[in-house]
């Protein structure tokens, strides 16, 4: 079993681990499709912007991501 109580905001115990359900998870943050790539190309987006209410929009929504 393993515990995260030192690290985590809340803490929680593992009783058993699953691989494929992590692949699905890391899947959504990393991957192509995943919220870490989605935010990049929000913030990178907003550098083309010629106004700076869209800059601003997609600085919001890219950081929110």
């Amino acid at each position: 079993m393993w515990t995260y109580d030192k690290i985590l905001e809340y803490p929680i115990n593992i009783k058993e681990t699953n691989t494929e359900l992590a692949k699905v998870i890391i899947s959504q943050y990393g991957g192509p499709d995943g919220e870490l790539a989605a935010s990049l190309r929000y913030l990178s987006q907003k550098f083309g912007m010629p106004d700076q209410k869209a800059k601003a929009i997609l600085n919001d929504i890219g950081t929110e991501e």
